[in-house]
């Protein structure tokens, strides 16, 4: 479903009529950056180009958009009528998505003539901001818990349809392994995973033929929650069910633990299971988990195989925001700098070029303007031309391969949960010297 070009603040409009009205419209260079990371990060992980892109693509007024805006009384007939014709023919340089960055690092620089560039502000950053928080947070937990399957659990409790979406396909390219959410299979080409829930058992009579039910039902995807009543009670229910259903063909596949003590359980349950020889019995956990659990429970060689996480994860509970601004960098072709207390901005339009060391991690990261010959790999890469995107974007498939890379880059002392020194960002001589030179003239 489009989104409204009204998806916006008031004030990119009405900063759209004032330069209007001084006939302003040269070309503008703009670039999202995250101002500091949130206390306990010590990376964050770039995602939402994908539908930024299609926002960019997309962006026009409808006749109804310029009828409502004209009846609001807040615009000249003469700026609505402007509007009809808006579209964005400008350029876009991003990091891919996956890439980690860090502090002050540009993640999307947009150049175009100074009314598209200043109108899509809002959307932006509402856009590159959820995506990247929830991405981040998610790597935490690929990171805390290695060859795990890690499934998306958070739609019910995500701040609205669309934030569930995104959500789900943010886990994904961070590196989990599906989601629960079924639009986000279809409309992103994900896998989808799902149990049951206790209101399936306690609708039976007994658990169970709820279980033998559900298995007959879903003889592909027996996956039965057993912590309704006793967990380890229905393991052995579990057991007889495999027993009697194998003759058929019908396999159970895993059993959720949702609750109580995960590492205590699953290590009963497999106990159970294994007695009974149901060795090839998953077993999965769930229940508000986050990386730290998830590092607790892995520490502990708890016999877990799979977790849901959700919604500690999709709300980044512990860090519920990113302090990300969309600064003016750069118009008509003359550095501009933002000089607040507290928010002060590096001038120009600028490349972010990363060198690895010997063994494959991330070494250090110089920021430079754009043009600057410098070592290592730039980072910032061409995806829009004239408001066109150049060739096809890349797949889920490769942005989570690229990502999966990125965090295998990171130095060990990123990688931990913990809070590490900051990764420090170099920034070239040839930016300080060019903001001492603005400084000097304002």
């Amino acid at each position: 479903m489009r989104a409204s070009v009204l998806l916006t603040d008031l004030y990119e409009l009405t900063m759209l009529e004032a330069y209007a009205a001084q006939r302003m419209n040269g070309t503008a260079v703009f670039e999202l950056f995250v101002r500091a990371l949130p206390r306990g990060r010590n990376f964050l992980m770039a995602a939402g180009l994908a539908q930024l892109v299609d926002y960019l693509s997309g962006l026009r007024f409808t006749d109804d958009e310029i009828a409502w805006l004209a009846q609001s009384g807040r615009f000249t007939p003469t700026f609505c009528r402007s509007l009809a014709d808006l579209r964005f023919t400008g350029d876009v340089n991003a990091l891919p998505e996956g890439t980690v960055f860090f502090a002050d690092e540009p993640i999307v620089q947009i150049v175009a003539p100074l009314r598209e560039a200043q109108l899509v502000e809002s959307r932006v950053m509402n856009l590159v901001h959820y995506q990247t928080l929830v991405a981040s947070k998610a790597a935490r937990c690929v990171l805390a818990a290695p060859q795990r399957l890690l499934v998306d659990f958070g739609l019910r409790r995500s701040h609205g349809a669309e934030a569930g979406m995104l959500s789900a396909r943010a886990s994904y390219v961070a590196g989990f392994g599906g989601t629960a959410t079924v639009e986000a299979g279809r409309r992103f080409g994900m896998p989808v995973y799902g149990t049951m829930a206790h209101s399936y058992v306690q609708a039976h009579a007994d658990e169970d033929a709820a279980f033998e039910s559900f298995a007959r039902a879903q003889p592909a995807n027996a996956m039965l929650l057993i912590d309704t009543y006793d967990t380890e009670r229905a393991a052995h229910k579990v057991v007889a069910l495999a027993r009697r259903l194998a003759p058929e063909g019908i396999a159970i596949k895993g059993v959720r633990i949702d609750s109580g003590d995960l590492c205590a359980h699953a290590r009963r349950v497999r106990a159970i299971l294994d007695a009974g020889d149901c060795r090839g019995v998953t077993i999965f956990a769930s229940g508000n988990l986050d990386e730290f659990r998830l590092r607790d429970i892995v520490a502990a060689e708890a016999p877990i195989d799979g977790f849901g996480v959700g919604t500690r994860m999709n709300t980044s509970a512990d860090a519920p925001y990113l302090d990300c601004a969309y600064k003016l960098e750069e118009y008509e072709g003359q550095p501009r700098r933002k000089r607040s207390e507290g928010k002060a901005t590096w001038p120009g339009r600028k490349q972010l070029h990363r060198r690895y060391g010997s063994d494959g991690r991330i070494e250090s990261d110089l920021l430079t303007l754009a043009g600057e010959p410098a070592p290592g790999t730039p980072l910032l890469a061409p995806v829009m031309r004239e408001g066109r995107v150049l060739g096809e974007l890349p797949s889920l498939a490769a942005i989570r391969a690229h990502a999966a890379r990125q965090l295998a880059a990171l130095p060990e002392r990123l990688r931990m949960l913990d809070e590490a020194a900051p990764f420090a960002v170099e920034i070239a001589p040839s930016l300080v010297r060019l903001a001492a030179q603005i400084d000097a003239r304002t």
